[in-house]
C-alpha cells in the first residue's frame, strides 16, 4: 500500500488519489479531494454524458445518448433514512442490470447520501469510467464528469471500516484519502486484496454476471487498469427502502 499523499495534477481540483494492487500499483479509487470548498450551487449547469462508443463487449448495447445533469450541494444531505430498515438499490445500464442491498445500519451516512443522489437522478447517464483487471478487481462509477475527478460538491467520513474486507459483491465507497467520501463508488466483481480504507455499504444481490461480462471486455487500451472497452453507462438508478 502507498501512503503517500497523492499529488494534485495540474489544472484539476479533485485528484485522483493512490491505490497498490498486490505488486502492481493501480490508480487508486477516487472521489472528491480534501481541500475543495462547498460552495457549488444547489443545481449546477448539466454536464454531457461522453459521446458513446460502439459496443465491444459481448451481451452490451451502444449507450443512448443522455446527458448527466451535474448537479452541486454545499453539504452532505441531513439524514432522512430509516437506519433501521433495508434498502436496495438497482443500477440498469446499456450491459444489463444490477441489484444492490445497501447496509443502512453499518454506514447510515453512505447509504444516506446514495439513496439521496439516486433520487436526484444525479448517477442517471454516467459513465463507470474504470475497470481493473490485475491486482484488484473493481468496476468504478459515480462520477458525472467521467473522469474519475467527479463529485457531488460535498464530501463525508468514512464509515464501517473496522475489519472490512472485499470480497466479490461488495459495494464500496471510493475516496481520495480518509473521509472524502463524494459521489463515487466501485463494485467487487472478484476477491479484491484492499486495506480497509473504503466505506463497504451493501452487495450485489443480482447481476454478477453482468459485472463479470463487462470484466471480461477489458480496457480499451489493453492495460489491467483502465476504462472500459465498452462505454458502461449508468442508464438509471434507483433506490428505495425495502
Amino acid at each position: 500500500m502507498n501512503n503517500a499523499p497523492h499529488a494534485l495534477r495540474p489544472n484539476v481540483d479533485m485528484p485522483e488519489a493512490r491505490i497498490t494492487g498486490g505488486r502492481r500499483a493501480l490508480r487508486r479509487i477516487a472521489s472528491a479531494a480534501a481541500g475543495v470548498a462547498l460552495v457549488a450551487a444547489a443545481a449546477g449547469p448539466a454536464v454531457a454524458a461522453p459521446s458513446p462508443l460502439p459496443a465491444k463487449t459481448a451481451g452490451c448495447m451502444t449507450a443512448a445518448d443522455g446527458q448527466a445533469n451535474g448537479k452541486q450541494w454545499p453539504a452532505e444531505p441531513g439524514m432522512f433514512i430509516d437506519t433501521n430498515a433495508g434498502y436496495s438499490a438497482t443500477l440498469d445500464t446499456n450491459c444489463g442490470s444490477i441489484g444492490l442491498s445497501l447496509d443502512a445500519a453499518k454506514a447510515p451516512h453512505t447509504v444516506n447520501s446514495f439513496v439521496f443522489l439516486s433520487g436526484e437522478q444525479y448517477f442517471d447517464h454516467t459513465r463507470c469510467h474504470r475497470i481493473t483487471t490485475e491486482g484488484i478487481y473493481v468496476l468504478q462509477c459515480g462520477d458525472p464528469t467521467g473522469t474519475g475527478t467527479g463529485g457531488p460538491g460535498y464530501k463525508f467520513a468514512d464509515e464501517n471500516l473496522s475489519g472490512a474486507t472485499y470480497p466479490a459483491g461488495t459495494l464500496a465507497m471510493a475516496n481520495a484519502g480518509p473521509n472524502t467520501n463524494g459521489s463515487q463508488f466501485f463494485l467487487v466483481y472478484a476477491a479484491s486484496q484492499l486495506p480497509p480504507n473504503y466505506t463497504p455499504f451493501g452487495k450485489v444481490t443480482s447481476g454478477m454476471s453482468v459485472l463479470s461480462n463487462i470484466a471480461a471486455g477489458g480496457t480499451k487500451d489493453g492495460s489491467g487498469d483502465g476504462a472500459p472497452a465498452t462505454d458502461i453507462i449508468l442508464s438509471s438508478v434507483s433506490a428505495a427502502q425495502g
